[in-house]
């Protein structure tokens, strides 16, 4: 094999040059994050319904609570990163969720989780990552852009939750806690070393008021946009916080093997969201986003009919397809945004995303309690419908 075959087979698998200085800090910045968000926070409800009592109405809450603060905060990083130095958003954004991890140490009921999930919802890197991300990026690879640094937090996740699920067990939850707030920290610290950027042409706008939200909301495309990715963050979130639960209340898995589960899917995430990144690049980007949900689709229907370890390994690569949609939503909604209020243009589809879907846990909750099938056999034909509204009605 030559030199320029080798080097073509690993820009395939491995395509960071897409990623300049200051993307490849981010990338680094996501990284550590991701690995120290996942140390714990695919068992969290888990650690929830188990440690602290919890009952899935109330897990439930607390992740609506997280999602309306999400709301508030994207809306509010919108208007601010096109204002002032999208850097010391980002920065800002990970020192919120740096004390978080130790609230949720010392909470001994799942009231005391309450301040740690506030802190936790705070997205302020939400609009502002990807404003930032596509004023650095290369526009014909906008899509791979997007997937890579997105898939930073599935490279992230594919070994922590394992680990902590392993160190769940043999240390306590303490120990897994206080990795993942140095690991925050160490996001927060990455994000130091990039180059600052502001809007351009900000300071000449004299009627700032054609940019509120709702004027923008009134935009058709960005509208229909935004209608459909709250329908499908409100899909998603309607089962995806009670997954560990049913693998270990139905199942009958353990944290370690649940853990590992959840490191196949994020591992599955970084796999797909390369693949899809390059599809959506290539050819469409409502290709790559209607493929991502009928994988989703494809793993739901084999979580419920699969009990077998191994087989659930591919089921769960498949579901990583799911964790690429803030990504692709992304891709497609920036690129129709003029550069001066790039921020607040893509914070309007988030914020109603977070808004909608708010409530989405603990609607889940009740329809768990009910059955813990429901909410799974609910998203097989959510997702199959998403799918085919993305395919046939966003083609660019």
């Amino acid at each position: 094999m030559d030199k320029s075959s080798y080097q073509k087979i690993l820009r395939l698998g491995f395509p960071f040059e897409v990623l300049n200085r200051d993307l490849k800090l981010l990338f680094l910045s996501n990284l550590f994050g991701s690995f120290g968000d996942g140390l714990y926070a695919y068992l969290l409800p888990y650690y929830m319904k188990e440690t602290l009592k919890a009952s899935s109405v109330e897990v439930g809450i607390l992740y609506a609570v997280a999602f309306l603060v999400a709301a508030f905060t994207l809306l509010i990083a919108g208007m601010i990163a096109d204002r002032y130095d999208r850097k010391k958003i980002m920065v800002l954004g990970w020192m919120m969720w740096v004390p978080a991890p130790i609230i949720f140490s010392m909470a001994e009921n799942w009231l005391q989780m309450l301040p740690g999930m506030i802190l936790w919802g705070f997205w302020f890197s939400g609009p502002t990552n990807m404003a930032y991300i596509t004023t650095a990026a290369d526009k014909s690879k906008l899509t791979l852009t997007f997937t890579m640094t997105s898939a930073a937090w599935s490279f992230g996740y594919i070994f922590s939750p394992a680990l902590g699920g392993y160190l769940s067990g043999v240390v306590g939850m303490k120990v897994v806690f206080y990795s993942a707030f140095t690991l925050y920290a160490l996001a927060a610290l990455s994000l130091f070393f990039i180059t600052s950027q502001r809007a351009k042409g900000y300071e000449q706008r004299t009627l700032e008021e054609r940019y509120s939200f709702f004027k923008l909301l009134k935009t058709r495309k960005l509208l229909l946009l935004s209608v459909f990715f709250a329908l499908l963050m409100f899909v998603l979130m309607l089962f995806r916080p009670f997954v560990p639960q049913f693998l270990g209340e139905i199942r009958g898995y353990e944290d370690l093997e649940i853990g590992i589960l959840g490191s196949i899917s994020f591992f599955g995430s970084a796999v797909l969201g390369i693949l899809l990144g390059r599809l959506g690049d290539r050819w469409n980007k409502a290709y790559a986003l209607g493929g991502s949900m009928l994988l989703c689709c494809v793993s739901l229907t084999f979580l419920l009919l699969v009990d077998n370890f191994l087989v659930l390994i591919v089921v769960f690569f498949l579901a990583g397809s799911s964790y690429i949609t803030w990504s692709l939503m992304a891709a497609i909604v920036a690129p129709h945004a003029p550069e001066s209020i790039r921020a607040r243009w893509i914070s309007v589809p988030q914020t109603v995303t977070m808004f909608a879907s708010f409530i989405a846990p603990y609607i889940g909750g009740v329809i768990y309690e009910a059955s813990s099938f429901y909410p799974f056999i609910i998203g097989i034909f959510a997702t199959f419908v998403l799918a085919l509204l993305a395919l046939t009605k966003f083609h660019e």
